[in-house]
């Protein structure tokens, strides 16, 4: 109502001579409010010059807040008030004598009548009591609405009939001869209805940018690209980036960081990283700023299409702004780099949520862990990770704990793989078979065996028991260190608490025994393997017969170990037949040389 009671003190004002070049003519304007007994109290007072220019520069369409409105409601003006208001009076003084703090004279006025059917053209003259000089009275209408653009039903459906069936060459045509207003609200009805194809959308649009009527906005743009972003076409995703990058480079001000994150997202749906990246580097040019949704749509885009090194270094400008979207993206965002072998750089994500107490969520921080340990270099930054873990979350981690005591174990740090399992049998988790065997098979390889043995007596003292893996890790210590008498007794305990064992279990002591080239007890444990029911597979009988031709030169039981496979259906590889075969023509020719000797 403000905006049309501007509109018509606007034209009064010019009516008596008031113009924006010389705005004091009209030197004080006053607001009044006649009640319904026709006593009149005035609200307030606006004497200030610059006044009357803000009002005639103003547009009362426009939508915004304007400086006569604020005016009026300083004055605590309320058309809720309990008091009923006929009229509103507004006063002008054309003395250009007056004082700017003389609030007492009014030699002309005009009463606004809300209830009214008058026009601005069809002033009446009327009366305002408790004055003491009568001013000219007017009254108009200040409840009339500006004029409404409504959508023609009927040409609308015509439009949406054209555009939902399958459309020739002819459609710009065709939509020219309907002949009618194309308005922003009219687009918008037409591009947020379903079961169009995006290819007739996009030139549905194209063809509205050509009507003078129509001005791009970033609404009508934002139902576009809606509207082509549900029907996931690969074809229309490029041509509609074609034309958002069209309307950016001759309108200003229409695109937004929400429209442009619409589309990466597409892309990346579409699997287009490559494009998704373009949109991304195209922002400054578009006069748009990435946010935190930006970074990760592109980055979401490029790892789905493995170009992890571009993906990086989008999410290092994410880093530098010091933004992160929320814990779930960052967990996404963590577990592709992880995949992608970049266990270091997803460190740095988790870093940052770390600092901005926005932790991802604890499966794709173990993930994070357990990618760290793969590399060496990384191990002391998982290991670090874990004094993150607390209450539920540090009793359900064993995974973590168990993967950094194995990547401290392979690094031969064992005495801080020893720590952190004092320290999980404290504090939690509780220690596992996994996290023992890794710790005795630290142990054996560097053949500190009392320690392994220290380590599997710790694991019997809490109630686990070892497993076949345990007792070979240990019988492997022993026969590498040729203390093959403690590695059968191993053997022993290991037979009495497993009624089978596996073949790698028996040819740890087989091999140590052709090592110390004992091949008669390495044979004899060959049979009771087969004895106690544990078959050799191909390998095991490759490794016994080649020990037996190069060390023992042995080639009849290495032949015999040839027929007793080929009985089983197994095949020797051609190099260790060849190898028996050479053997043996070298122990014919040694004797025929012998004999050839004695003869002479």
């Amino acid at each position: 109502m403000w905006r049309s009671i501007a509109a018509r003190t606007r034209q009064v004002a010019l009516n008596y001579g008031a113009t924006t070049e010389n705005p004091k003519k009209v030197l004080s304007f006053q607001f009044f409010t006649l009640t319904r007994d026709h006593s009149v109290s005035r609200l307030s007072l606006c004497r200030n010059p610059r006044f009357f220019s803000q009002l005639s520069a103003t547009d009362p369409s426009d939508e915004g807040p304007v400086s006569h409105e604020t005016e009026f409601s300083s004055h605590g003006f309320n058309q809720n008030e309990n008091t009923q208001t006929d009229h509103f009076v507004f006063g002008f003084e054309n003395d250009e004598n007056l004082g700017e703090n003389d609030d007492t004279q009014m030699e002309n006025s005009m009463v606004f009548d809300p209830n009214s059917d008058a026009q601005m053209d069809d002033f009446v003259p009327g009366k305002v009591e408790g004055e003491e000089k009568q001013p000219e009275v007017y009254e108009i209408d200040v409840e009339k609405e500006p004029e409404v653009y409504e959508i023609d039903v009927e040409k609308l459906e015509n439009v949406l009939s054209l555009l939902q069936g399958s459309v020739d060459g002819s459609l710009e045509s065709s939509l020219d001869e309907f002949g009618f207003d194309l308005r922003e609200d009219f687009v918008v009805r037409v591009l947020e209805t379903p079961m169009i194809l995006g290819e007739n959308l996009l030139r549905f649009f194209k063809w509205g940018m050509r009507k003078p009527e129509f001005k791009v906005s970033t609404r009508a743009v934002d139902a576009l690209v809606k509207a082509i972003c549900s029907d996931m076409r690969k074809k229309d995703a490029y041509a509609l980036w074609d034309l958002v990058q069209e309307i950016g480079e001759k309108e200003s001000g229409i695109l937004n960081v929400e429209i442009l994150n619409e589309l990466i997202a597409l892309l990346s749906k579409l699997g287009k990283g490559k494009a998704a990246l373009e949109v991304f580097d195209k922002f400054g040019d578009l006069g748009c700023v990435a946010n935190v949704e930006t970074y990760y749509f592109t980055i979401e885009a490029l790892c789905r299409r493995s170009i992890f090194d571009w993906a990086w270094s989008v999410c290092e400008k994410m880093i530098d702004t010091g933004s992160l979207p929320d814990s779930a993206k960052v967990g996404k965002i963590i577990c592709w780099f992880c995949k992608g072998k970049k266990a270091k750089e997803a460190h740095s994500v988790y870093a940052l949520a770390k600092e901005k107490n926005n932790y991802p969520p604890q499966s794709s921080v173990n993930f994070l862990i357990i990618s760290l340990c793969q590399k060496d270099e990384t191990v002391k930054l998982a290991l670090e990770m874990l004094d993150d873990f607390s209450g539920e979350a540090r009793r359900y981690a064993i995974k973590s704990f168990s993967a950094v005591i194995h990547g401290m174990c392979r690094m031969k740090d064992v005495v801080a793989a020893k720590a952190l399992l004092q320290k999980m049998i404290s504090d939690g988790p509780p220690p596992g078979n996994t996290v023992f065997n890794s710790l005795i098979t630290g142990y054996s390889k560097n053949g500190d065996m009392e320690e392994a043995i220290g380590i599997m007596k710790l694991m019997k003292d809490r109630g686990l028991k070892p497993d076949v893996y345990t007792y070979t890790v240990v019988m492997s210590g022993y026969a590498n260190g040729g203390l093959m008498k403690e590695a059968c007794e191993i053997l022993k305990e290991a037979k009495k608490n497993h009624s089978k064992l596996s073949p790698v279990t028996y040819h740890t002591l087989i091999r140590g025994y052709c090592k110390l080239e004992e091949f008669d007890k390495a044979l004899n444990l060959f049979t009771e393997m087969k004895e106690s029911g544990v078959q050799p597979n191909v390998d095991e009988y490759n490794k016994l017969i080649q020990s037996l031709c190069l060390k023992a030169l042995d080639w009849e039981k290495a032949e015999k170990l040839l027929e007793e496979m080929k009985e089983k259906g197994m095949h020797l590889n051609g190099i260790t037949r060849g190898l028996i075969k050479a053997v043996k023509d070298l122990e014919k020719e040694a004797l025929d040389n012998e004999l050839a000797r004695t003869e002479a």
